[in-house]
């Protein structure tokens, strides 16, 4: 499966890289490993490397249930036009090199984005439960990715 979403051409407000981000991540992730929710989501700590940095970056994210035991996350970004960092850490960067934190464990995991048929279905289970995404995607032209995550065998 791969990471072939582009970005689009209009979308909501992200905020811009740099500190003022690295500060509501880090408070968002504290939040997460105190509470396990994130703004009222079950949630994972999603750590990937740096395209060009290559340093590690963890982003707080909202997870749902997957297939077999994965799960789900979506690249919404506040519906902004560009993807976000991390879809394209795993998509052209990095996509071994993936790691998500929940209940206090860090696993290796694989990341896959699906496609038609899989994707429509996954976005059913997202968008039912949490509507804020439907938003999201009425934000933007682009398509949000859906990833799945696996814990790696082995």
């Amino acid at each position: 499966m791969s990471f072939d979403t582009p970005d689009g051409t209009r979308g909501g407000r992200q905020p811009r890289a740099g500190l003022i981000l690295r500060l509501i991540n880090n408070s968002a992730a504290s939040r997460f490993r105190r509470t396990g929710k994130m703004l009222g989501l079950d949630g994972l700590l999603l750590t990937t490397v740096g395209a060009r940095s290559g340093a590690e970056r963890t982003s707080p994210v909202g997870r749902w249930p997957g297939p077999d035991g994965s799960w789900l996350i979506v690249a919404a970004a506040n519906g902004a036009a560009p993807n976000t960092a991390w879809y394209h850490n795993i998509a052209a960067a990095h996509p071994g090199s993936v790691q998500i934190e929940m209940h206090g464990r860090r696993t290796r995991v694989t990341a896959e984005q699906p496609h038609s048929p899989e994707r429509a279905q996954a976005w059913q289970q997202i968008a039912a439960p949490t509507p804020g995404f439907a938003k999201h995607q009425r934000k933007t032209d682009r398509e949000l990715p859906i990833i799945r995550l696996a814990p790696r065998s082995g």
